[in-house]
């Protein structure tokens, strides 16, 4: 700590304080204020992140994103200088990153090591495990993608958004490819799964030391518990095999029981069709494209036309015809779409969440330039609430109710299943697999704990479960003998999108944005003469998101008599003015007052200019 000489307006000395961090390794010295005022340029310690140690003969498994959170799944696989990447996913922007668009994994680590990477596995293609291709893949020297037929579509739609960058190295994997050399030292080997998105798999990721098994985003399609004749199938492929480590889904984990079956979610829809006097409207997420298929096809049995709106709805439309997944001459435009009578139509829109802008909550709100609601029509949100959304989606019901039409949700009726396993379904799988070491991904910290715990009571010793974070480094010793979590951590911490820019937006700039959400901004602009260190006039005052100037007055007349005292008293015998000195001061005693006198903690933007 640090005490400077020079007054404060109250007579007491500054004093500087700066939180060290721990464990610490300097950079730069700490340079001392020079009579008492702070210099332009100085530094205080880092930390600096301890070296990671090389792999040796161990496999090396670090999950960069998707096991604090869910979504931004990545993890990668490391064994005698190949790496594998799984998934490459981004999560959207919460309350706590406001302006931001897109939250990505932090690929620091791959990035230094790109010329080991020989390739990039895709389990799926939803957004959280596709979603950071266009802004990351470059980065990774774009290696080549493996996926099934669908996801490689979906990647390529959404690569057309971004022209400037060069053709992705895509590498399609029909479902009787088997296994695939990858490398001298890695194979892979996809395999089916049930998930809500057409050519789901887990991947089998074989090594000399043993083969480790992911499996995506992944349910159990049964009846009443019981798994389907397919699902038994698919999982045949590891009755006479001993799997090194499974690394499983756990979005699920903390919901008892088994998920309702997709096909009683289209049986219950189909007797809504079959009864609706009018329009249907279904609203769902535009990623439950085989839902989706299965609307399509209900529309069809009922002589009802098909009409898509919503952008990502379209694009999934796209696929489906492309890929020849379901018959639907019968699908018209929203536009075309008025001119049938209403029993003869069905919409499949985007906004379950209440979405502002979203195609349901315009029709809702009145603002849809093609949909004007009716009486006679049916709306099914065929989706569940993702917490967070409870007010939005309020909002969005609210506003249905109002045109007086019929809305079902899934409180109502059987109109939504998960397309990840509840507890009874992960259980099933875990029973499928004979494994050595598990590792839970996919979910926030305390379901892979939850799903740790799970595993435990299949009798998997203590020692053989691994919790991750995101960063953390896993390894499998040679033999298989252990697996361990080093001290060490590759770094983590999200990249972001924030318009053009991609990367690691400052922590300062975020905190600013909320701080400017919770209390606004204060700007003042004052005029200095350099010579005596005087305000040449009364400062001008910017207020946004503070107070209303115009009903504040007192306020800021007060306001202007605390600047005038703060620079006059910091200015006084300073020669040249460091007018550095001089905002810093007065930010921090203009903040102060006001938080006094409001409560508010606003920004406060000093613009001192010397004249």
């Amino acid at each position: 700590m640090y005490k400077s000489n020079t007054p404060n307006i109250s007579g007491r000395k500054r004093v500087f304080k700066y939180r060290l961090l721990a464990p610490l390794k300097t950079e730069k010295k700490l340079i001392p204020f020079n009579q008492g005022i702070p210099p332009k340029n100085f530094s205080i310690r880092r930390k600096v992140a301890a070296p990671i140690p090389p792999s040796g003969d161990n496999i090396r498994i670090i999950p960069l994103g998707g096991v604090e959170e869910i979504g931004k799944n990545m993890t990668v696989v490391e064994y005698k200088g190949d790496i594998v990447v799984v998934d490459c996913g981004m999560q959207f922007s919460t309350e706590d990153t406001p302006g931001i668009d897109y939250l990505l994994p932090n690929t620091t680590y791959l990035e230094e090591r790109k010329d080991k990477i020989r390739a990039v596995i895709i389990t799926h293609g939803h957004l959280d495990h596709i979603g950071a291709i266009p802004f990351l893949i470059n980065r990774l020297g774009n290696p080549p993608i493996w996926c099934r037929e669908f996801g490689a579509l979906l990647i390529q739609k959404r690569q057309l958004e971004h022209p400037h960058l060069p053709a992705l190295n895509m590498k399609i994997v029909g479902a009787d490819d088997g296994t695939l050399p990858i490398s001298a030292n890695l194979k892979v080997r996809f395999f089916g799964l049930t998930h809500s998105i057409p050519d789901s798999t887990g991947v089998i990721i074989e090594t000399p030391e043993g083969d480790l098994v992911f499996t995506g985003d992944v349910r159990v399609e049964n009846k009443d518990g019981v798994p389907t004749e397919k699902e038994i199938e698919q999982y045949k492929i590891f009755k006479d095999r001993d799997i090194l480590l499974l690394a499983m889904d756990s979005t699920g984990i903390d919901f008892p029981g088994w998920c309702l079956s997709e096909s009683v979610v289209i049986e219950t829809v189909d007797k809504i069709v079959a009864e609706a006097p009018g329009r249907i409207i279904i609203a769902t997420f535009s990623s439950q494209v085989e839902r989706i298929i299965g609307f399509i096809e209900i529309a069809r049995k009922y002589g009802r036309k098909v009409a898509i709106d919503g952008r990502s709805m379209k694009t999934n439309l796209e696929i489906i015809k492309q890929l020849r997944l379901a018959e639907i001459k019968h699908a018209v435009s929203i536009e075309e779409s008025n001119n049938f009578p209403p029993h003869k139509i069905m919409i499949l829109a985007t906004g379950a969440q209440g979405e502002e802008f979203a195609s349901l909550m315009r029709m809702a709100t009145g603002t849809h330039k093609q949909i004007k609601l009716q009486k006679s029509d049916t709306i099914i949100l065929s989706s569940s609430v993702i917490p967070g959304n409870e007010t939005a989606v309020i909002t969005l019901k609210d506003n249905l109710y109002r045109h007086d039409v019929k809305v079902i949700t899934v409180l109502d009726s059987n109109v939504h299943a998960s397309g990840h396993g509840k507890r009874g379904e992960l259980e099933w799988i875990h029973k499928q697999i004979k494994y050595k070491f598990f590792m839970p991904i996919h979910g926030f910290h305390y379901k892979l704990k939850m799903h740790a715990e799970l595993a435990r009571t299949f009798g998997v010793p203590r020692e053989n479960v691994i919790v991750p974070d995101d960063g953390s480094i896993i390894e499998i010793e040679k033999g298989g003998k252990a697996i361990k979590k080093l001290k060490e951590k590759a770094p983590s911490a999200s990249m972001m999108v924030d318009g053009f820019s991609v990367g690691d937006v400052q922590e300062v700039v975020i905190r600013d944005r909320q701080l400017m959400a919770e209390d606004g901004m204060f700007v003042i602009i004052a005029s200095v003469n350099s010579s005596t260190g005087h305000l040449k006039k009364s400062p001008d005052i910017i207020s946004r998101g503070f107070v209303y100037l115009r009903e504040s007055q007192a306020l800021l007349q007060e306001t202007r008599l605390v600047v005038k005292r703060t620079v006059e008293e910091a200015t006084a015998g300073m020669r040249p003015i460091n007018f550095e000195y001089v905002k810093n001061i007065l930010t921090e005693n203009v903040s102060r007052f006001l938080y006094q006198k409001t409560a508010k903690r606003p920004i406060v933007i000093p613009v001192v200019l010397g004249v």
